[in-house]
């Protein structure tokens, strides 16, 4: 609830902010002028002044609510501790109900996430907004948990994922299982995402700028004894990435969330998560705008060619280690990881030697021809390796590019030196856009910005016409 009013009041800012603004524009002529004000300016100064001044009365009540919220919830986290020294040992009794008893929102229950979100919100229903908070209570907890090594993370959640604090989790975080299938299902459809640097997005943002050196000192031998050694400053500078919003709505009726028997959470939010899970993906990969440029944009990146009117495995072979050693060569560090499209591996795992023999095979089966090893058969993620580095096949790498339109990419990169900043996901309901139909608008968001620039060195790019559609 706390968080609820948080926003409120921020909204309350904003608006008074504005006013204020506007005030100051009906006092910019006369004092320009050096005049008094008019008639008609001295009205409009005067009608300002008691719209901020209501705004002031409404901030002021709104003030004093969050006050007794925040008092309570210290008296609260007070009480609790001691009876954490007196009472029950090791564990406070509040966090022995959020971790012993049923979730508040969970697979099967009688509860529903978005239509509580929607009477809060909407209506501002106390049990719903009590449930929220609840809900709250036990995301942090769980957390807090993950982070001290008592539980694991949900599905491989990293502690990093989700907060409770504004602009980083929302007014109210989408309850366990809901993050737990975000999670699974973003691991599914996200995959060069999932696999470069990542970092939670930082609130109160709308860029992330990293300095940059642009070019360094330098020494050299000194020519004589006594005379000036190498002077060469360095220079510096900074890359910028810019956030980003990425989001979906989807409007059912009011009807279905008062009255539907069952809880439409799981089906709505699994849709648009995957959904979301896609559109990041791609953002990564292949985003091309002004401080939000995806790893096939960099600009400065390894270019490697492989142009080829019947291409082979055997010819691709050593673009893959030019692509290697550019990065090498370039960022005088190593590459760790290939992406590719899941075509382009089907192609490299139909290929046989001269003797029919297949050049990528199981690891366990131990050729001495081997041109690639097979990891686990999989449709997405880790396949098998190529010169010695993981592969990863993601079905959003782009297989349209090219003079032809029928090219896909290899891409081939030091996965530490991409950062992709990605925040948690937010819910929200609204009536009023459709309240003349008696529809609800439930929207899904996150925020997320990507620093694939910092290093071009780090990104090579294998690409031409021997990357066309493969035949079998």
């Amino acid at each position: 609830m706390l968080a609820f009013l948080r926003k409120q009041m921020q909204d309350l800012l904003e608006q008074r902010a504005a006013l204020k603004t506007d005030l100051d524009g009906i006092l910019a002529a006369p004092a320009a002028e050096e005049r008094d004000l008019s008639t008609d300016e001295h009205t409009a100064f005067n009608t300002k002044r008691e719209e901020i001044r209501a705004k002031d009365t409404e901030i002021e009540a709104l003030q004093g609510r969050i006050a007794d919220l925040d008092e309570d919830e210290k008296r609260a986290q007070r009480a609790a501790e001691i009876l954490a020294q007196n009472g029950q040992a090791g564990e406070r009794r509040e966090r022995v109900q959020v971790v012993n008893e049923p979730e508040t929102y969970r697979k099967g229950g009688n509860v529903s996430y978005f239509r509580d979100l929607f009477r809060a919100q909407v209506n501002g229903n106390r049990e719903a907004v009590e449930r929220l908070t609840r809900n709250d209570r036990e995301v942090q907890d769980r957390l807090e948990r993950i982070a001290r090594g008592a539980e694991k993370g949900l599905a491989g959640m990293e502690a990093r994922a989700l907060s409770t604090t504004d602009g980083a989790g929302g007014e109210f975080v989408p309850p366990l299982w809901m993050v737990n299938d975000y999670i699974a299902l973003a691991r599914g459809g996200r995959i060069v995402a999932d696999q470069v640097r990542p970092m939670a997005l930082p609130p109160g943002t709308d860029s992330i700028s990293l300095p940059k050196v642009s070019s360094g000192t330098a020494t050299a031998e000194q020519t004589t004894q006594n005379t000036a050694v190498q002077d060469t400053d360095a220079t510096t500078g900074s890359v910028t990435a810019s956030v980003a919003t990425i989001a979906g709505k989807q409007i059912v009726s009011q009807q279905l969330l008062d009255q539907s028997p069952i809880n439409m959470d799981q089906i709505l939010l699994a849709d648009l998560a995957a959904d979301y899970a896609v559109k990041a993906d791609v953002f990564v990969i292949n985003n091309n705008a002004t401080n939000k440029v995806g790893l096939l944009n960099v600009s400065g990146a390894n270019a490697v060619t492989y142009t080829d009117a019947t291409p082979t495995v055997g010819e691709l072979y050593p673009k893959g280690a030019d692509a290697i050693q550019q990065i090498h060569t370039g960022r005088f560090l190593p590459a760790d990881k290939h992406f590719m499209h899941p075509r382009r591996w089907g192609w490299f795992t139909a290929q046989v030697d001269t003797a029919g023999r297949p050049l990528v095979v199981p690891v366990a089966n131990m050729p001495q021809n081997l041109l690639a090893a097979m990891g686990e058969v999989a449709s997405e993620g880790f396949v098998g390796t190529w010169h010695g580095l993981p592969v990863y096949i993601d079905p959003n790498i782009p297989a349209n590019l090219g003079a032809g339109t029928n090219e896909d990419r290899i891409i081939t990169l030091r996965s530490s030196d991409v950062i992709f900043f990605e925040g948690t996901p937010q819910a929200e309901a609204f009536r009023e856009t459709k309240a003349d139909q008696l529809s609800v608008l439930l929207r899904f968001y996150n925020y997320a910005a990507l620093h694939a620039s910092r290093y071009p060195k780090s990104i090579s790019v294998i690409a031409g016409t021997g990357l066309i559609t493969p035949t079998f």
